[in-house]
């Protein structure tokens, strides 16, 4: 499903409409020019602001003679971080307008290599940008390199795959993420022996398999005393990952971990917090470290459910993507220091 945000730049004559005034007003009121009453100028400055617009940069787009069309092909499903990304699109509306730029939405199932591939393959010839929440899979591959062959510029988003042709990655250092993972929950178990647990959403997406080889390198070497368990597979679905989890703590009642690599949180939520673990007290011994700052996990970490929360900023990333397209479209270099995005470490003393 697609839904484009703004196909339109906003001009000058929206301004003055939204404000109630004339064309030459706003334009006095840009340029500072005398004769304009305090309240006219407070009122068209307040319409200026509350659009983000920049006439200067709209001027801009309008001499280069077209607008661009840009596709964020996101996972369908309910997963948080993936709906906040999404949102933040939705509120660069006016910024996109300024510089005729228009942002749709695809929807994909992004764990069949199959299903994303043939949604990257029907955005051909049809868009200047797509950045893609990416298996690392041949044939999707293989459907990146076909778009970059033919003039589109791609952008990998949240999750890379660096053997294709794509033109940039957005996303956190996932290595650096899970070996912090790994460390919180060695220290937070403390010396207690036991087991580990790690939920994924699929090895196949590299964000996921670097997350969780970077977990593996600190258990390995700095907590020889936890064993980590096979990794299950939950597709970052909520039923699918309490199910797995459930038979998981059912068949091994010394698990003391739980690394939780991507979505799915409600339902490994509900598996810590199964009725006849919670009569044992399992729940509260249970160390629970996963990702992102959601509605949901901010309630996890407030009830002590989970320990930890490793936290990349949504909003950064939906705009460091587009910024990123917007370079390669316009062949201008892009700013790495800007557009690197940053891990956080929140518990429940330091939520945002």
């Amino acid at each position: 499903m697609a839904e484009t945000l703004t196909p339109t730049a906003l001009t000058l004559k929206d301004i003055a409409r939204e404000a109630g005034v004339s064309l030459a007003t706003v334009d006095r009121v840009l340029h500072n020019r005398p004769g304009v009453r305090p309240d006219t100028v407070r009122r068209v400055k307040a319409a200026i602001e509350r659009n983000s617009f920049q006439p200067h940069v709209a001027a801009a787009e309008l001499a280069r003679g077209r607008a661009r069309r840009f596709a964020f092909v996101m996972p369908s499903g309910p997963n948080p971080f993936m709906q906040q990304i999404e949102a933040y699109l939705g509120e660069m509306a006016a910024w996109l307008a300024a510089r005729r730029l228009s942002v749709e939405t695809v929807a994909t199932d992004v764990f069949d290599p199959s299903a994303l591939a043939a949604s990257l393959e029907a955005l051909s010839g049809d868009c200047d940008g797509v950045a893609v929440v990416a298996l690392d899979h041949p044939a999707v591959r293989a459907a990146i390199n076909d778009l970059v062959d033919a003039g589109t510029k791609v952008v990998t988003l949240v999750s890379d795959v660096p053997s294709s042709r794509r033109h940039h990655y957005v996303g956190i250092d996932n290595i650096a993420a899970g070996r912090t993972a790994g460390a919180l929950v060695g220290r937070l178990v403390g010396r207690k022996p036991g087991k580990v647990a790690i939920v994924a959403g699929s090895q196949g997406l590299r964000d996921h398999a670097e997350r969780i080889f970077g977990f593996n390198q600190v258990m390995a070497t700095e907590f020889p005393d936890l064993s980590v368990l096979p990794v299950l597979e939950g597709r970052d679905e909520d039923d699918r990952s309490e199910q797995l989890l459930g038979r998981l703590l059912g068949s091994h009642a010394d698990i003391v971990g739980l690394y939780n690599v991507g979505a799915g949180t409600q339902g490994v939520a509900k598996a810590l917090n199964d009725k006849a673990l919670s009569e044992i007290g399992r729940d509260k011994q249970v160390v629970f470290v996963g990702h992102d700052v959601t509605a949901l996990t901010r309630r996890l970490l407030l009830q002590g459910v989970m320990d930890a929360a490793i936290s990349q900023n949504p909003g950064h990333e939906a705009r460091a993507a587009v910024r990123v397209l917007l370079a390669l479209a316009r062949g201008e270099p892009i700013l790495r220091e800007q557009e690197k995005i940053r891990i956080d470490i929140v518990m429940r003393d330091n939520l945002p």
